[in-house]
């Protein structure tokens, strides 16, 4: 963020403030344990604890001002009166922050700036990292960490940014109509990618083709002229072409008819890793992904795509996949500890990336005991009780001995898996999880560890790869 002035931040945000608006501003915060000084401190309510309250910790930090709608308890937290500005409502004074100094960046600090967005319902921050790393040789560069998507993490993103960023990438991720709309109206992007509609969050858009519209809101924010990289083999996707305002890229792994970048001769070694050739208008070239699971070749093809759009060359565009690590965690992260082999791709799920994780499983093990620990997959509506019964005979299929579950909406999969002859532990909390599978795991192993972000999978993992 470039240094601004306290009377800058309360225009953006359209705040009450009568402190000293000369002080200077060098970033924003939204953690008193991580604030730095010289950070206006957005005050938010969680769920368990009020930023309000917080607020004085923040000036203590060295925090110049309080962002607030809750004046009256960041008083009380012992803010002066002048180090507060009042807004009506906090997250949007912070995307209101984020939108104001990405115009300023564009109209007058810095003009090779280019912003790259990309959505889907699985695969964005994977294919997020892939954009960082390819689009590195434009020059510096801002990612978020991990997965920040949404309406809070989104304009923290685009807060980091400065003059001399070259390449701003985001993820852009939906849960209701209308929430890529306002991502975009914080951030317009240069370029964007579509991976694909599938059923993540079903139950809260209703249908498939809710969450179609909800993904086109990407290729309808961009910029006029901007590139609009589309996966040609998703129908609904590539129907997105419609509502592009510039020039559309397809990608393809089947590499189905009027595709433009798309992958042969697609094969997996002994650990799940894709090696396929790349193909495009411009050549061909051989590459060799380090991560695991075939689905990630579609994320390298959308990855590639939009490098090609900034005309990085093909033999680079493959040498940099090729190259590329899981850089978020608990992504399909494939680890050995203590003789066993962990495939942690426990960040979240929905039935499309369990069964791309079950044909991990199914891969890499082998002649080998396989194991499955997974969680509930969440926000599937109506449609839960028969997608999470339907993945017991993925899981017989890829030759899986033994399950272990946690989330009550696991249930009429326990049932389905004991039927398929699958032995079935069900825990009853995070705890009970860990300790059973330890119970269970013996060295030449493998385990896969996976389930929505709620359920709690990703704790299992952090405690399982601190050790058997």
């Amino acid at each position: 963020m470039n240094d601004i002035t306290l009377s800058q931040v309360a225009e953006d945000i359209r705040g009450d403030f009568h402190g000293d608006g000369s002080v200077i501003v060098r970033s924003v915060s939204t953690d008193t344990r991580t604030l730095e000084p010289g950070a206006v401190y957005f005050a938010f309510k969680g769920a368990r604890v009020d930023g309000n309250a917080l607020a004085a910790q923040a000036l203590a930090r060295g925090g110049v001002a309080v962002v607030t709608d809750s004046p009256s308890v960041a008083l009380a937290s012992g803010v002066p009166e002048d180090r507060l500005i009042v807004v009506d409502d906090v997250a949007g004074a912070l995307g209101d922050a984020a939108r104001a100094h990405l115009a300023r960046l564009r109209s007058s600090g810095n003009p090779r700036l280019q912003v790259v967005a990309v959505t889907g319902s699985v695969g964005k921050t994977t294919t997020k990292d892939l954009l960082s790393a390819l689009l590195a040789s434009r020059g510096p560069i801002i990612a978020p960490p991990g997965s920040f998507n949404n309406e809070l993490g989104l304009p923290l993103t685009v807060l980091r940014a400065d003059r001399t960023t070259a390449t701003l990438v985001l993820e852009m991720g939906a849960d209701h109509i209308g929430n890529i709309n306002y991502l975009t109206s914080i951030a317009p992007p240069d370029a964007c990618a579509v991976l694909i509609v599938a059923r993540a969050h079903v139950g809260e858009f209703g249908s498939m083709d809710n969450i179609a519209h909800a993904k086109s809101e990407l290729v309808q924010g961009t910029r006029p002229g901007g590139h609009v990289i589309l996966n040609k083999d998703d129908p609904r996707v590539a129907a997105m072409a419609q509502q592009a305002h510039g020039p559309v890229t397809f990608f393809s792994v089947a590499h189905c008819a009027g595709a433009d970048v798309w992958a042969d001769d697609v094969e997996l070694d002994s650990l799940g890793r894709a090696h396929f050739t790349l193909g495009t208008g411009q050549g061909s070239a051989p590459v060799a992904l380090q991560l695991v699971g075939r689905h990630h070749v579609a994320n390298a093809l959308a990855a590639a795509s939009v490098a090609l759009a900034y005309e990085i060359p093909v033999q680079e565009i493959a040498r940099v996949l090729g190259a590329a690590r899981a850089a978020s965690p608990h992504r399909m992260d494939v680890r050995d500890v203590g003789g066993v082999t962990i495939i942690d791709d426990s960040y979240n799920a929905n039935p499309d990336s369990m069964r791309a994780g079950i044909a991990a499983l199914r891969t890499i093990g082998v002649r080998r005991r396989r194991i499955a620990v997974l969680g509930s997959m969440l926000e599937l509506g109506e449609s839960s009780e028969d997608e999470h019964r339907a993945l017991a005979h993925s899981l017989k299929e890829a030759g899986t001995g033994i399950l272990v579950t946690i989330g009550h909406e696991t249930a009429p999969l326990c049932s389905e898996a004991v039927a398929e002859g699958i032995e079935v532990h069900s825990a009853s909390n995070v705890s009970d999880a860990v300790a059973r599978v330890r119970e269970i795991l013996r060295p030449g192993d493998v385990v896969l560890l996976k389930g929505s972000n709620g359920s709690g999978v990703w704790r299992i993992a952090d405690e399982l790869l601190r050790g058997i």
